[in-house]
């Protein structure tokens, strides 16, 4: 049996840049540390828990079932030392080395990312940012972990440890490729359901929040294609008559690029909400209120 004061904590932020980078030469370069102190850090791992902890799969190594079982609890454990050691110590962007990962959906990372990168590189040159794809349904257990250290997406029922502000909210738009034969001028709710569009979403299935509306007012729209991003999306209406619906934001990024047109959604509905999400265990560390100061005020910036 390990005994807690016999075993090297530094060992624990070894295991998570192993099992986050999926090899010893990846988890070096993260930590800036030798190949050979990672292996032997790794063995030492090894020793301590008698199992193998990872397995050569391919290129990568891959956990095995004990470790899947430790990572959660290991995590959550660095996540808050760290947040206690920034709140004593305090957080100094422009030397701090770090990287944050942060949940974000397609639906943003075109119009949010170049504000958001060159703030960062400005103020804090030695940080990096890992954008990912956080699932919806293990979103709080990620962010309780420090697996996700904050998210951007819709509202999402979670628990009081979850604290979130709302960041955007913004209309919904219509592209249309510059040329449509039969859009001119304005986009009518006739010529809208007329059409055949486009549905953007990581799901394979459900419905869209303007396929709800409409739905709710006894009306349809022609899903011609399903696909799962934006920038494919809009290039498909640039050489199609199909129609996309997606926010103003992502309309103007999009839209500049392919020379869409750009129309209101030609029913009246309530806007679309965006929320930043962080765990309640990082609240005070200086670390994240600083990442999460960067995430709101790129999003102001881009507005």
């Amino acid at each position: 049996m390990a005994h807690l004061s016999r075993t090297d904590l530094n060992l624990f932020v070894v295991f998570d840049a192993i099992y986050t980078e999926g090899g010893v030469t990846e988890a070096a370069r993260h930590l800036n540390l030798s190949q050979p102190a990672i292996s032997h850090a790794l063995a030492r791992l090894r020793e301590t828990f008698g199992d193998p902890l990872f397995v050569r799969q391919g290129r990568r190594l891959a956990p095995t079932p004990v470790a899947r079982q430790m990572i959660g609890a290991v995590r959550q454990s660095l996540q808050s030392l760290r947040a206690t050691l920034n709140k004593s110590t305090g957080f100094a962007p422009d030397v701090a080395k770090r990287r944050f990962t942060i949940g974000m959906r397609d639906l943003l990372e075109s119009s949010l990312l170049p504000e958001l990168v060159r703030r960062v590189r400005k103020t804090a040159p030695h940080i990096d940012l890992a954008i990912v794809k956080a699932s919806r349904r293990g979103l709080e257990a990620e962010l309780a972990a420090g697996a996700v250290d904050a998210a951007i997406d819709v509202l999402l029922p979670m628990s009081s440890d979850v604290r979130r502000l709302r960041v955007s909210t913004q209309p919904l738009k219509v592209l249309a490729r510059r040329r449509h034969p039969r859009i001119d001028g304005k986009l009518s709710l006739k010529a809208y359901l007329a059409a055949e569009h486009i549905a953007v979403s990581a799901r394979r299935r459900g419905q869209s929040l303007e396929d709800f509306e409409l739905g709710r007012r006894g009306l349809e729209r022609r899903i011609k294609l399903r696909c799962q991003h934006y920038f494919a999306a809009a290039r498909v209406v640039s050489q199609t008559d199909l129609l996309c619906t997606t926010t103003d934001q992502v309309a103007r990024v999009v839209g500049k690029l392919f020379q869409a047109q750009i129309h209101p959604f030609p029913l009246a509905l309530a806007d679309f909400d965006m929320f930043l999400y962080w765990h309640a265990n990082v609240e005070d560390d200086p670390a994240s209120q600083w990442l999460r100061r960067q995430i709101v005020e790129s999003i102001e910036a881009t507005r």
